[in-house]
């Protein structure tokens, strides 16, 4: 639960903050997914229990590779589409990654764990995915302009300069 929190908290700051998710987080769920994906093909279950987990886990493989093929300044159905997908990655990806590397690396998360408890881990997530946000979005309330430049982070948009 905890590994997951930090995980997800970027994300949800930069899209309150600067109303987008950062290409490094993307890349980030690509590079996990494709790990988890290498894992599940190797991993000793039936080959029906692991297609729709490996199929999912190339979703990110899939966006990247139509990044190389549509055209950035397309505005046709084939870059309607890659944004489109830009958000599945996001919004699917990296909850579905996160829960299929929770998985490999606490296998008893599946069957001996009460629900309650998987519950529990999954509300703990949200909760710290919408908190993030807010704060992303309420930034200018607790951090200054300075704040961003200093961490290396360009400035979002209504940051507070320093001193006012």
């Amino acid at each position: 639960m905890v590994g997951m929190a930090v995980i997800v908290w970027w994300p949800a700051f930069t899209l309150g903050a600067w109303h987008e998710v950062f290409f490094d987080d993307i890349l980030a769920v690509w590079a996990a997914s494709t790990a988890g994906f290498v894992f599940v093909l190797v991993e000793h279950r039936r080959v029906g229990q692991k297609l729709l987990r490996a199929f999912v886990l190339l979703v990110p493989s899939f966006w990247l590779l139509l990044n190389f093929i549509v055209d950035d300044q397309s505005t046709d159905l084939a870059a309607g589409l890659l944004a489109l997908m830009g958000i599945f990655v996001v919004l699917v990806g990296l909850p579905f990654t996160l829960w299929v590397l929770v998985q490999i690396t606490w296998p008893d998360l599946g069957g001996e764990t009460p629900r309650r408890a998987k519950v529990s881990i999954a509300f703990v997530v949200v909760a710290v995915v919408g908190g993030s946000f807010l704060l992303g979005v309420n930034q200018s309330r607790f951090l200054t302009c300075e704040d961003f430049a200093i961490s290396g982070n360009s400035e979002p948009p209504g940051c507070t300069p320093a001193g006012a």
